[in-house]
């Protein structure tokens, strides 16, 4: 990456941070207003950056300077509303800036509030809690850092043991994504491949291919890759998408707990969990999607929740399409819980509404005559509904201009809006009677709590498996099972692709389960929330269990659940430490004794779940910091291998021989699940810019492959035998195990 490239990839990080400041709720603000203002920032730069690769692409100018320009105003647009934020929020005079005054309940709102402005909240402290006033941007470094020393001063040792936990997590797996080239299986065969196809075409359009989830699969994180491609010239700086999702995803969780009633330390236990989760810390070195996804849903979920105590105003209704979109556009099956998370969203402001209109109508029919105040009852119900109706349509449409044009191509390619037939029968469920979903539950569950307990996991597999057995259900039955793949499979190992979650998922599991039929032993004032966010958290997971089939890397694809269940981890535990805590004083009370363990078993998971996360960047794969393809000793293109470490070799040596050859249009020949994204780097141009490669194959029937007769060379993955029946006669082949090329007489 050249100095020129670095700086440009300020640009966006420089956008998010004006944006955050210019974002923040004004006056009396919900719940942990700054976390509420980088989920805005987020989403608006989500989006933009989404709806600037579909304009770019039409007009076929997926190119750097245009991104450049993109970015720049993007960064004005952002330093404007900072500098007429600054103009807003500076007060008349110094009193009125010393005594700011809260909005009643029910009081009108005062001119230039947000409608978001909510009624008194409880203050949960300087990490959750409400802030004050916002202050102008030149103080908001001071005011941060004061802030930070604040709840550093006041928090317990168990507090700050927890925070330094999160941030030594996070700057560990930063240090990896920086040092880390990008080595994802499928990153190898679809996700980069994808990004150097836009680059080399300068457009969206599709490409003949043998790899169909290089046009098929929604390419909503690879949009975020290409502005990092096209403004830094390479992928070094890939593994940063993932990352920053990580952090969106832990400091949203934290938000939702706080709007659930936790306070600090509940936040930090949250936080904590999801942190060193393996499968989390894994995927935030890694240009995976599954974090983006979770991330999108997570900034989904902690809006919807807004909307519970308070009419949301339009600004949130916008942010809700774009969580929506982005969701949709990045993986699809992030939808099944935005779904749930709408419907509550719905039915919150439509009781909010009535209520409201309903006390509008006593409040009138007190001096109305009675003809009157019925008229006014019945036009009065309606408008409520109506405005719910509105924002509804509103969120649906917002979704639909991010998501849109791909679905657009999709289905003029492929004459449906989820792809050809093979894409849709391949991952979701094509059986949903009642013992098959069961089975498949059962299946999901097995995989994702996983152990390195050998015993317990052939006991548990044989269970599932005769259980099928005697309902009649194939536990291998294609129509429930991903391709080929056979269950069980060992998923505990700290691999990105697979690993499970059996810690953070059993908190999560029992969290929900206590919110659910037991809410008020976590928090009295706090039964309908955390009740209603639980019935949504285990809606999801059962929707996804029977609408996703098993396979062994599904751990991944219910991320987005995970993230959305363990602020209900967070919120249980802490109610377990704090009735420990508020114990009765007699030594032998049976119940203190009760809560002496219950707090020892907390310490003992948040122990156990530090030790995993911490194992798992020490020794996860196939990015790790110690050990056998350590990131700090193995080379870069070593550590691209390190799934396959045979092939490095062979991509080279046919490369260097194409190169040598002066070939300079080259033909693809591999099957669906091998490695492209190889030749993209080790056949660019001297100048750096993309080499000039065709597919000779192409599961696309209106994209015909490309001619062998009229490329210079060939290059081959996987397989000779299909490579020798696309190479002309009388050319030069030669293949070792999986690389090979072929070369015209004469070259």
């Amino acid at each position: 990456m050249s100095a020129a490239g670095s700086l440009l990839a300020v640009l966006p990080a420089a956008s998010v941070l004006l944006l955050t400041i210019a974002a923040k709720p004004r006056g009396t603000s919900p719940l942990a207003p700054s976390r509420l203002a980088a989920v805005r920032a987020a989403l608006l730069t989500g989006a933009y950056a989404v709806l600037v690769v579909e304009v770019l692409g039409a007009l076929h100018a997926l190119t750097r300077p245009a991104f450049v320009v993109a970015w720049l105003l993007f960064l004005v647009a952002a330093g404007t509303a900072v500098a007429l934020r600054r103009r807003r929020d500076t007060p008349a005079t110094p009193a009125a800036a010393a005594t700011p005054q809260p909005v009643p309940v029910g009081a009108a709102v005062p001119a230039g509030a947000t409608p978001d402005t909510p009624a008194p909240a409880v203050d949960h402290g300087p990490v959750g809690g409400r802030e004050a006033a916002p202050v102008q941007p030149n103080r908001v470094r001071a005011r941060l850092l004061a802030r930070a020393t604040e709840s550093w001063r006041t928090a317990g040792r168990g507090e700050r043991l927890l925070a330094g936990g999160i941030g030594g997590l996070v700057l560990v797996e930063l240090l990896i994504a920086l040092l880390a080239e990008p080595n994802n299986f499928d990153s190898q065969t679809y996700h980069l491949p994808k990004v150097e196809h836009w680059v080399a075409q300068g457009d969206l359009d599709f490409w003949p291919t043998a790899i169909h989830r290089q046009v098929t699969i929604p390419p909503g994180a690879e949009y975020l890759l290409l502005h990092l491609r096209l403004l830094t010239g390479g992928d070094a700086l890939h593994n940063l998408v993932q990352w920053a999702a990580g952090v969106l995803c832990l400091l949203v969780a934290a938000r939702i707990t706080a709007q659930l009633g936790g306070g600090r330390r509940a936040q930090l236990i949250t936080a904590f969990v999801l942190a060193s989760t393996p499968m989390v810390a894994l995927q935030a070195t890694s240009t995976q999607t599954d974090l983006v996804c979770a991330a999108w849903v997570a900034c989904a979920a902690t809006l919807a929740l807004d909307g519970l105590r308070r009419r949301t105003g339009w600004g949130t209704v916008l942010g809700l399409g774009a969580a929506t979109g982005l969701t949709a556009v990045t993986k699809t099956s992030g939808l099944i819980a935005v779904g749930p998370l709408l419907v509550l969203w719905g039915l919150a402001q439509l009781r909010l509404a009535l209520a409201d209109r309903a006390s509008a109508t006593e409040a009138v029919g007190r001096t109305a005559d009675a003809g009157s105040a019925a008229v006014g009852s019945t036009a009065g119900r309606a408008r409520p509904v109506f405005r719910v109706v509105t924002g509804s349509v509103l969120i649906l449409a917002v979704a639909a201009l991010v998501v849109g044009p791909f679905l657009a191509r999709v289905t003029a390619e492929f004459g449906h809006p989820l792809g050809p037939p093979r894409l849709r029968e391949s991952i979701p469920m094509e059986r949903h009677d009642p013992a098959s979903i069961l089975v498949n539950a059962l299946r999901i569950g097995h995989t994702a709590f996983d152990t390195p307990i050998a015993p317990l996991r052939t006991a548990g597999a044989d269970a599932i498996i005769g259980g099928a057995e005697a309902i009649g259900v194939d536990p291998q039955d294609r129509a429930i099972t991903f391709g080929r793949e056979v269950f069980p499979v060992p998923a505990w190992y700290p691999d990105e692709d697979r690993v499970a979650f059996p810690i953070a998922g059993s908190v999560a599991l029992l969290g929900a389960l206590v919110a659910l039929v037991r809410p008020r032993r976590i928090d009295p004032a706090q039964v309908g929330p955390l009740r209603a966010y639980a019935v949504v958290v285990l809606a999801a997971v059962l929707l996804h269990t029977s609408m996703i089939k098993w396979q062994p890397w599904g751990n991944r694809l219910i991320l987005y659940a995970l993230v959305l269940a363990v602020p209900l981890a967070g919120r249980w535990l802490d109610a377990l430490l704090r009735r420990h805590a508020d114990r009765t004083p007699e030594p032998a009370h049976p119940g203190r004794r009760r809560r002496s363990v219950a707090a020892g078993a907390v310490v003992v998971v948040l122990a156990t779940s530090a030790l995993a996360g911490v194992l798992a960047l020490s020794y996860g794969f196939p990015r790790r910091l110690v050990g056998s393809g350590s990131v700090f000793t193995t080379s870069d293109w070593d550590t691209r291998f390190l799934r396959r470490p045979e092939w490095a070799d062979e991509f080279r040596w046919a490369a260097a021989a194409v190169r040598e050859s002066g070939a300079r249009r080259i033909g693809l020949v591999e099957r669906n699940d091998d490695w492209e994204y190889p030749w993209w780097l080790l056949l660019r141009q001297p100048d750096g810019g993309s080499p000039d490669l065709v597919s000779l194959q192409s599961v696309l029937p209106e994209r015909p492959p490309a001619d062998p007769a009229s490329v210079d060379a060939i290059v081959c993955t996987g397989s000779q035998p299909t490579c020798a029946k696309l190479v002309p006669a009388g050319w030069r082949l030669e293949f070792r195990d999986y690389v090979g090329y072929a070369l015209p007489p004469g070259r």
